[in-house]
């Protein structure tokens, strides 16, 4: 096996941890709320701390990966990721979890950038969004084992017990890819002005071009988070009347869906030299779904499998937004740019778990199950509303990019 794929499958193996994070609070949020007797707006954020600290390091492992390359800053993730898991599977108390939970963010928040920056370096300009489709596609099996295998796995182990396993996993990680990770060909490694770093972000940041990307990913992935990544095992359960194992079925389909929209856009863009127009086709029929769940219908599991499926695949036309980056900014500046539009992802999330919670908490009559609160659907259309309007707001954005035809074209802007 070449150097590369070593170096990316690592990469891709630690990303694939990074989104069974990111999701295992819906599967498991009965189980938390119950060990820590909290309520939504609580719940909210012990989940959105992950994205806190993801979105405030996304700017920083950006500067890192086009400065001391991905090798060194995966080894670092795995570690803290690493420790960070167990300490929240130990966790007596609240604010321990979300110490522990911090730690797993400030791990794995690496991952992407990371893995993006050995897309970039190793590989041909030209397949850049369908090697990023083919690795998220891989990643997000970290998503779907975070909703059925996961509510299955907690019938013969506890939540504690899987988690402490996950960070076992995270530091052998870690320290494979102190050993057996390449930053790239040394020809294209050690042209970069590691002390410029400053001005490189700001020559980035100025760049009107890199920020509609950003308010795309806000929007689509902070509705599509929200919801898939928290509330919806809740909503599907005490709205829409599924069991747990159902509605932790239903999360597996949507992040199938995601997944594979991740290679699909990806492959469909490269081959018809389109970003703009794919974009804002799927995420305007991704914010047009939500008046489903909006209406509050109750949907048979003929109907409501295929739709989370669609509804996923939707929404990973967002991930073309990343190759937009990398594509109006200079190449040897493509860690930074895509972390930019990487903020978005994990900003939107973590201003709407908790938000979503705060609104259903306000208007909770008392009602409690198994140890935990249970909303009614007036309580869950309030932090809907949010969600859809974050859909929307990424739609919008998508009219503002700039068509790059799959191709570089910073030095084609006026100066």
């Amino acid at each position: 096996m070449s150097r590369r794929c070593i170096a990316l499958g690592l990469a891709v193996a630690a990303y694939t941890l990074s989104f069974f994070h990111r999701v295992a609070p819906a599967a498991l949020a009965q189980d938390l709320a119950a060990s820590f007797q909290l309520g939504a707006a609580s719940l909210g954020s012990l989940a959105a701390t992950y994205f806190y600290v993801y979105t405030l390091m996304q700017l920083p492992t950006g500067v890192l990966a086009d400065t001391l390359g991905p090798r060194k800053i995966l080894v670092l993730g795995g570690l803290v990721a690493g420790l960070g898991s167990i300490l929240f599977g130990l966790a007596p108390s609240f604010e321990l979890a979300v110490v522990g939970r911090t730690l797993v963010g400030l791990g794995v928040s690496v991952t992407f950038i990371a893995m993006l920056k050995l897309i970039a370096v190793w590989y041909e300009e030209s397949r850049f969004a369908t090697l990023t489709g083919l690795c998220m596609l891989v990643g997000n099996l970290g998503s779907i084992l975070a909703g059925a295998p996961l509510s299955a796995l907690t019938e013969i182990a506890s939540w504690r017990e899987i988690f402490l396993a996950v960070g076992a996993l995270s530091l052998a990680i870690g320290v494979a890819s102190h050993f057996l990770v390449a930053d790239g060909p040394v020809a294209r490694c050690a042209s970069v002005d590691r002390t410029a770093w400053l001005a490189n972000l700001a020559a980035v940041l100025k760049n009107r071009a890199t920020w509609p990307g950003f308010f795309v990913t806000l929007g689509t992935s902070g509705a599509f988070f929200s919801f898939a990544g928290l509330w919806a095992v809740p909503y599907f359960t005490q709205v829409q009347g599924m069991t747990r194992a159902v509605a932790a079925n239903h999360i597996s389909v949507y992040f199938l869906g995601f997944a594979v929209g991740s290679a699909f856009w990806g492959k469909v863009s490269d081959r018809l030299g389109r970003r703009q127009a794919l974009m804002l086709l799927g995420t305007l029929l991704h914010a047009l779904g939500w008046l489903v769940w909006l209406s509050g219908v109750i949907l048979p599991s003929a109907l409501s499998y295929p739709f989370c499926l669609v509804l996923g695949l939707l929404t990973a036309s967002m991930t073309l937004a990343w190759a937009c980056a990398k594509e109006v900014n200079p190449p040897l500046l493509s860690g930074t740019a895509t972390s930019v539009v990487n903020v978005g992802v994990f900003l939107g999330p973590a201003i709407l778990q908790p938000l979503v919670g705060w609104v259903m908490d306000r208007s909770w009559d008392g009602s409690m199950i198994n140890g935990a609160r249970l909303y009614r659907a007036a309580d869950f259309r309030q932090g809907l509303l949010l969600m859809a309007g974050a859909a929307a707001l990424g739609c919008a954005a998508t009219l503002l990019l700039r068509e790059t035809r799959c191709r570089n074209i910073w030095r084609e802007r006026p100066a």
